[in-house]
């Protein structure tokens, strides 16, 4: 079970997508929790003023360091070892090892920024880490903390329907996956790897192997220097390289 307490201006936005779906299940179950703190709430003034102008002056708007701290103190009480997150551009990329850490932890907080971003001393004397999903600039860190949210989620035991599946995602063993086929076998003229349908178990799973080691290949190679590789997996993908195994292998 994973608790995640979220500090948002928006936090409508998070309705839709815990709602429904996996996240919606996993709640209900008892596996996640969320709490949806709104940042105004913890402002010093009656107006519940968050943002202000920066210091030596430029464009936009920057979110005040007291109520994020007040946010943060409050709803924590004083507790220790708990993350608390600070969603932004300028964080550590958000990977699949990542997620894995994170989901050891019981309890973890989600900063959520906006406007031009945070006053420095969030960062510096409260975040105990900062996350970034990508090399991409949001208008706020909501839909970040939901896409962490999600990654984390499904890697809770009872989760997902099948124990295994998140062992065979993309990038959980540091490899794209391989492509996916279902009925009908034939589709205008397309048809299903024969390989998929003769019964062999092991003959089956040589063959995701090698087409996650082809898609990875010509997708990302630059996986393929972290990836875990037998040396059968770096024969197959030699003879990928040379031309001498077919995507049939």
């Amino acid at each position: 079970m994973v608790h995640f307490d979220v500090l948002t201006l928006f936090p409508a936005m998070f309705s839709g997508p815990l709602e429904d779906s996996i996240l919606k299940r996993a709640r209900e179950s008892g596996r996640l929790s969320v709490d949806l703190h709104n940042i105004r709430d913890f402002a010093m003034d009656k107006h519940h003023i968050t943002d202000d102008a920066p210091y030596g002056g430029g464009g936009g708007m920057v979110m005040k360091v007291e109520p994020i701290f007040n946010a943060v103190e409050t709803v924590l009480g004083g507790e220790t070892g708990t993350p608390i997150i600070l969603l932004s551009p300028q964080g550590c990329l958000f990977t699949q090892a990542v997620a894995w850490e994170l989901a050891q932890y019981p309890r973890m907080m989600l900063i959520c920024g906006r406007y031009e971003g945070v006053d420095e001393r969030v960062r510096a004397h409260l975040a105990t880490h900062e996350i970034s999903i990508g090399d991409y600039v949001l208008t706020g860190g909501e839909l970040a903390a939901l896409v962490v949210i999600d990654a984390v989620t499904r890697l809770l035991p009872g989760v997902l329907g099948d124990p295994g599946a998140t062992s065979e995602d993309s990038h959980a063993c540091g490899l794209l996956e391989g492509p996916h086929y279902t009925r009908p076998p034939e589709y205008r003229g397309w048809t299903v790897p024969p390989i998929l349908l003769s019964g062999n178990h092991a003959a089956v799973a040589r063959w995701r192997r090698n087409q996650a080691l082809r898609r990875t290949l010509e997708r990302r190679p630059d996986l393929l220097a972290q990836a875990s590789l037998s040396e059968q997996d770096r024969i197959y993908l030699a003879g990928v390289e040379t031309g001498e195994s077919s995507e049939e292998d």
